[in-house]
């Protein structure tokens, strides 16, 4: 069983800065990928960012290109999501996802991951 949780939400201003976390445990994860993504009312959900477990590889929306830095930590099996120059359009529940290196769907693709997280908010005011 592989377990994910995030935390780090919260209400900001256009152009805050905040960081989510994504906590993981229940198995290894050196040969996984942990992603994130959002969700907006009424919208479907979105790829953000992604990282590869064994070697660090990166991969980002173009919406958050520049902006947004995804990072993990081996030791404490955490993901992080450093999102700066934060925009009303972030607004959204940003969630992690785990899922293995190979498969039938890309990483963008939320199709792809097992595992998921519950969910934090993130809210932007302008």
């Amino acid at each position: 069983q592989v377990q994910l949780v995030e935390s780090g939400g919260g209400l900001v201003q256009t152009g805050d800065s905040l960081r989510l976390s994504c906590a993981t445990s229940g198995r290894t994860f050196s040969s996984y990928v942990t992603g994130w993504f959002r969700q907006a009312p009424g919208k479907e959900r979105e790829f953000v960012a992604a990282i590869r477990w064994n070697d660090g590889n990166t991969y980002y929306a173009d919406s958050v290109k520049g902006r947004f830095t995804i990072s993990r930590d081996n030791a404490k099996n955490t993901v992080y999501l450093q999102m700066n120059s934060l925009e009303p359009e972030d607004t959204a529940i940003y969630y992690c996802a785990a899922r293995n290196y190979s498969g039938a769907y890309g990483y963008p693709s939320p199709r792809g991951y097992a595992y998921w997280g519950q969910g934090t908010q993130v809210t932007v005011s302008s």
